[in-house]
C-alpha cells in the first residue's frame, strides 16, 4: 500500500512538473542572460563610464571672466576691470587625451565581451548541471519502479516458499535506498534550478525551469586552434588596448613640459580718468620653477611597462586556459564515446538477464541485486560523463571566442 501511495504521489508530482514547465533551450537561456545577467549589467556600467570618460578627455579648458573694481570708498567714481582669460593647451594635449580615452573605451567594450565570455561559460555548464539533474531524477525514479518490481518477485517467491525472508529483507533494504536516492535527486534539481535562474535573474520562476537542448554531439578540440585564438579573445584585446592607451598617457605626461599659455583680454573703465575707458589684452606663461613633471612622466613610463606585463600575463593565462580546456575536451569525449559504445549497452543487458531469471529462480538474490546496482552506477555515470562533455565543450567555446563572434550574441 505505501509504494502505491509513493508511486502515485511521484505520478501527480511529474504532471503538475510538466504543466508548470517553462521548456528553455541553450540559445534562448543565452538570449536571456544577455539582457538579464546583473555580471553583464556591472560590466555594461563600465562601458558608460568608460564613454563619460572620452568626453571628458575632449573638454577643452574654461574661460574665466572676471570684474575688479578699485577706489569704491573714494570721493571719485570708482575703477572698473572687466576681463576674460582663455588658456589654450600646447604639445597636442587634448589629442593624447582623447587618444588614451578611446583606447580605454575600446577595452572597457572588450572587458565586457569577456565578462560575456565568461558567463556563457557558466551558463552551459548551470544549463547541463540542470539537464543532468533532470535525467538522474527520471533514471533513479525508474531505478527505484524497477527495484518495486523486483522486490514483487521476491515477495512472491517468499509465498511460494522459494526465497528464504533473509533475501526478501536484503531486497527490501535496496528498495528503500533506492526511494531515497530518487527523493535526493528531486532536491537536487531543485538546486539546478535555482543556479540557472540566478544567471538569468529568473529567481520567481526557478522551479518552472526545464533544459530540452538535447546533449550535444561528439566533437575534438584541434590544438592548432589554441594559438589562432589567443589574440582574438577579448581578454587579450583588452589587454592589448591599455598598453596603446598607456603609451598616449605617457606621451601626455611628456607633453606637460610645453608650457600652455593663457591669453587675456581687458577692457577698463574709469570715469574720473582721461579718457575714460580703455582696452587692454595680457599672455600668460607657466613658469617651471619648482616642478617639471618629471615624477608624472615617471610614473606613466612605469605605467606602459605595467600594461605591458600584464599583457604577457593574460596572453599566458589564454594559453593556458585554452590548452586546458582542448585536453578536457578531448578527455570528456572519449570517455562518453567508451559508454556509448559498449558500457551502457552491456550493463543494459545483464540487468535484463538477471530480472528475468531471478523471477524464475534461476539466480540468487544477490546476483540480481548487484546486476541492478551496476546498472544504475553504470547509468549515472554515462550521465555524468554527458555533463562532463558538455560543460567541457562550453569551456571549449568559450576559451576560444573572438572578439567578433561574442558581439555577434
Amino acid at each position: 500500500m505505501g509504494r502505491i501511495l509513493l508511486l502515485s504521489a511521484v505520478a501527480v508530482l511529474a504532471l503538475d512538473a510538466k504543466v508548470q514547465a517553462r521548456d528553455l533551450t541553450l540559445p534562448e537561456a543565452e538570449s536571456l542572460l544577455v539582457r538579464n545577467n546583473r555580471e553583464l549589467q556591472t560590466a555594461r556600467r563600465g562601458m558608460e563610464s568608460a564613454d563619460a570618460q572620452r568626453v571628458i578627455a575632449g573638454a577643452r579648458p574654461n574661460a574665466t571672466f572676471s570684474v575688479n573694481s578699485t577706489g569704491i570708498a573714494s570721493n571719485v567714481s570708482a575703477d572698473t576691470v572687466f576681463r576674460i582669460d582663455q588658456p589654450f593647451e600646447r604639445g597636442n594635449k587634448r589629442e593624447l587625451r582623447l587618444g588614451a580615452a578611446a583606447g580605454l573605451q575600446r577595452a572597457a567594450r572588450s572587458d565586457y565581451l569577456d565578462v560575456l565570455r565568461q558567463q556563457l561559460s557558466v551558463l552551459q555548464g548551470a544549463y547541463y548541471d540542470l539537464k543532468l539533474a533532470q535525467e538522474k531524477a527520471q533514471t533513479l525514479a525508474e531505478n527505484a519502479e524497477l527495484f518495486s518490481g523486483t522486490l514483487a518477485a521476491a515477495e512472491r517467491r517468499l509465498k511460494a516458499g522459494d526465497l528464504a525472508p533473509a533475501d526478501v529483507a536484503k531486497v527490501q533494504v535496496d528498495y528503500e535506498r533506492a526511494q531515497n536516492d530518487a527523493r535526493s535527486a528531486l532536491a537536487e534539481l531543485a538546486r539546478a534550478q535555482i543556479a540557472l535562474a540566478y544567471l538569468l535573474a529568473l529567481e520567481a520562476e526557478s522551479r518552472e525551469l526545464r533544459a530540452v537542448e538535447p546533449w550535444p554531439a561528439l566533437e575534438r578540440a584541434e590544438p592548432a586552434a589554441v594559438e589562432e585564438a589567443i589574440d582574438a579573445r577579448p581578454d587579450v584585446a583588452a589587454a592589448r588596448t591599455r598598453v596603446e592607451a598607456a603609451e598616449k598617457l605617457r606621451d601626455l605626461a611628456r607633453a606637460q613640459r610645453t608650457r600652455d599659455i593663457t591669453l587675456g583680454a581687458q577692457y577698463e573703465r574709469f570715469p574720473g580718468n582721461v579718457p575714460s575707458n580703455s582696452v587692454g589684452f595680457g599672455v600668460a606663461v607657466p613658469l617651471f620653477t619648482g616642478y617639471d613633471f618629471a615624477g608624472d612622466i615617471q610614473k606613466a613610463e612605469v605605467d606602459r611597462y605595467a600594461a605591458l606585463d600584464a599583457l604577457a600575463r593574460v596572453r599566458a593565462v589564454a594559453q593556458s586556459e585554452l590548452a586546458r580546456a582542448a585536453a578536457d575536451l578531448n578527455a570528456a569525449a572519449e570517455r562518453v564515446a567508451r559508454f556509448d559504445g559498449s558500457l551502457l549497452g552491456a550493463a543494459n543487458r545483464s540487468a535484463q538477464a538477471s530480472e528475468f531469471a531471478f523471477s524464475r529462480g534461476a539466480i540468487s538474490v544477490l546476483e540480481v541485486l548487484d546486476a541492478r546496482r551496476t546498472l544504475r552506477a553504470v547509468r549515472l555515470e554515462a550521465l555524468g560523463a554527458r555533463a562532463d562533455y558538455a560543460k567541457a565543450l562550453g569551456a571549449w567555446r568559450a576559451a576560444q571566442a573572438s572578439v567578433q563572434a561574442l558581439e555577434a550574441k
